[in-house]
């Protein structure tokens, strides 16, 4: 049994997964398996690709259109002490698996590690950009979930934890469309278990035209499946009122700001309608949302 399990989605991009994957066995940690699940590419070159590697597990399934089913899949085929998750255009540094692993293996009230990324352009040249870091730092380590939700997430690329952490959180969320479904993840993640944050770049994070952009339409319901997240954890984990009450104001505050147009004004105050019934009588909220329409009536 492998001590990781590496799960890769792909889906139509073979020379980005080729480079992914070279940089997942140029690492010095080599006890792991991979995963790689194909979301329906046509043809077979991700497969033949596949084959010339040792200790891949290739699966192709149905096309679902995103990265959440292909993760769920690879997750029920993993056999890995911990899992280690990266999309199929973004790079791992050598040594990252293996701090990732020591850190675990020393820390045991710690249930995942991550870190920062360099960006890459779709070249693989390197932007000066750094992704994943606060000004705070201490706000990504330790017991973060009151601060992570609405406010954050871990880089994908930089994702290392407990395999049996999946059991208790549970899989990605497949109501969800790939559009914060990772902060949804490792927001309930981090409900349970402390995250160890490692302050420096540990992987490689590819901005490119073929990545799901931030102006995505999908993002605005991400407060609101938080929120969804947040009442399930006050109904069956006795989620405190008043940390209930703070993380769901942050909430309410995000889905505001999500406002840039008419179309999102109107669906910002529908959701917030389903997530607090009288979100209107919360001042500051209400005052952020009569600016936003003055501004857009300007336009």
């Amino acid at each position: 049994m492998p001590v990781v399990s590496i799960i890769i989605p792909t889906y139509n991009r073979p020379k980005f997964l080729k480079i992914t994957l070279d940089s997942v066995y140029q690492q010095t940690f080599s006890d792991f398996e991979v995963i790689v699940i194909d979301d329906g590419t046509p043809g077979n070159e991700n497969e033949t690709l596949c084959s010339a590697y040792h200790r891949i597990i290739y699966r192709k399934i149905a096309n679902t259109g995103g990265p959440i089913i292909p993760r769920n899949t690879g997750l029920k085929l993993a056999t890995g002490k911990y899992i280690a998750l990266i999309d199929d255009d973004d790079l791992w540094m050598p040594d990252k698996l293996q701090k990732q692993v020591d850190i675990l293996e020393k820390e045991v009230d710690f249930g995942l590690v991550h870190g920062c990324c360099k960006v890459i352009d779709s070249f693989g040249n390197e932007t000066g950009e750094i992704v994943g870091q606060l000004a705070n730092k201490n706000r990504k380590h330790g017991y973060v979930f009151d601060d992570l939700v609405g406010s954050f997430t871990v880089m994908m690329p930089t994702s290392f934890f407990r395999k049996d952490l999946v059991e208790m959180v549970g899989f990605f969320n497949e109501s969800m469309k790939a559009a914060g479904e990772d902060m949804e993840f490792f927001s309930r993640m981090a409900f349970y278990t402390k995250f160890y944050y490692i302050e420096e770049p540990i992987a490689f994070y590819r901005v490119h035209s073929g990545g799901i952009s931030k102006e995505n339409p999908h993002y605005y319901d991400l407060p609101l499946f938080l929120n969804k997240m947040l009442c399930n954890l006050k109904l069956t984990e006795n989620l405190s009122n008043s940390r209930f009450r703070s993380i769901q104001k942050k909430l309410l505050l995000q889905q505001m700001s999500m406002a840039k147009n008419k179309t999102s004004y109107l669906k910002a105050l529908h959701n917030c309608s389903k997530m607090a019934s009288f979100f209107w009588l919360k001042p500051k909220l209400m005052y952020g949302f009569v600016i936003r329409m003055g501004l857009l009536l300007k336009n």
